[in-house]
């Protein structure tokens, strides 16, 4: 029996366009999957992955299909309108990369990130979430951080902070002492480089957001968040931007020793 998938729906992201557009073509040219995947080099489950939205398309592959079909560079620019957008369903592919990353590289100037937040201070942000399914995405959140600090081989993190971070009383007193001390905890860590921006740099580049920058082994990857979603990012070149704000960014920091200072003095605010 031959098994018919529902047709995505184009209006959700432009990830679903492209995959709706992907296979519109196909079914208008009368190929199947495994014929459409000798055209562009792939395997038949690739192309119906592909197809489903459960995998993204490639700019080879899109240069591929613009020739055998004389389409002047559409698939190639629809990948690149999808790229440059918001994907709601960014986070599954991004989770993938994280379990793998072998350096982490993360900005942030209002909040501790995940990776570094004690699980109260976790649950704090968490009783803000209007999330519908709230202890769900909470639960979800700290087993996210033990899955990639308690690996046998933990990443190298490299974290910048802002020293609003420090200054932000989350959760309460104790629940800011313990995150506090958590930081200097690990900030002794041989993986782990923990630098501190101070009120007294001023102006930097890293007030247009938060974001994170992940080393694999055969590629690099980003991700800008954002009100009300983010954007993962795996364009080589504007990835590059984002490693260069970065460092650029980390020269205003305090170096390790510093931070580690700065963290001691706020912690001596609390009794």
């Amino acid at each position: 029996m031959v098994i018919v998938r529902d047709p995505l729906d184009p209006k959700i992201s432009m990830w679903h366009f492209l995959a709706y557009y992907l296979r519109f073509t196909r079914e208008k040219e009368g190929l199947s999957l495994a014929q459409w995947g000798k055209i562009i080099g792939m395997a038949r489950s690739s192309v119906s992955n592909i197809e489903a939205a459960r995998a993204k398309l490639q700019v080879d592959y899109a240069r591929r299909l613009d020739v055998k079909f004389e389409t002047g560079g559409l698939f190639e620019m629809l990948l690149w309108y999808a790229r440059m957008s918001h994907d709601p369903n960014w986070f599954r592919q991004y989770s993938q990369y994280e379990k793998k990353a072998a350096e982490v590289k993360i900005y942030h100037g209002q909040a501790v990130p995940l990776l570094l937040q004690t699980d109260d201070y976790t649950r704090a942000y968490g009783r803000i979430s209007t999330a519908k399914d709230r202890e769900a995405v909470l639960a979800g959140r700290i087993a996210r951080k033990m899955a990639i600090l308690q690996r046998d081989d933990p990443p190298y993190l490299w974290a910048l902070l802002d020293e609003a971070v420090l200054a932000r009383r989350v959760g309460g007193s104790e629940v800011m002492k313990a995150q506090l001390q958590h930081l200097l905890e690990l900030s002794e860590r041989w993986y782990v480089i923990l630098r501190i921006i101070p009120f007294s740099t001023g102006e930097h580049p890293g007030t247009e957001g938060f974001f994170q920058l992940l080393g694999l082994d055969d590629q690099d990857i980003a991700y800008a968040g954002a009100q009300g979603g983010g954007r993962l990012i795996e364009m080589a070149d504007e990835i590059k931007k984002f490693a260069a704000k970065f460092e650029r960014i980390g020269a205003k920091a305090e170096s390790q020793d510093a931070s580690r200072g700065m963290i001691k003095k706020y912690l001596e605010t609390y009794p």
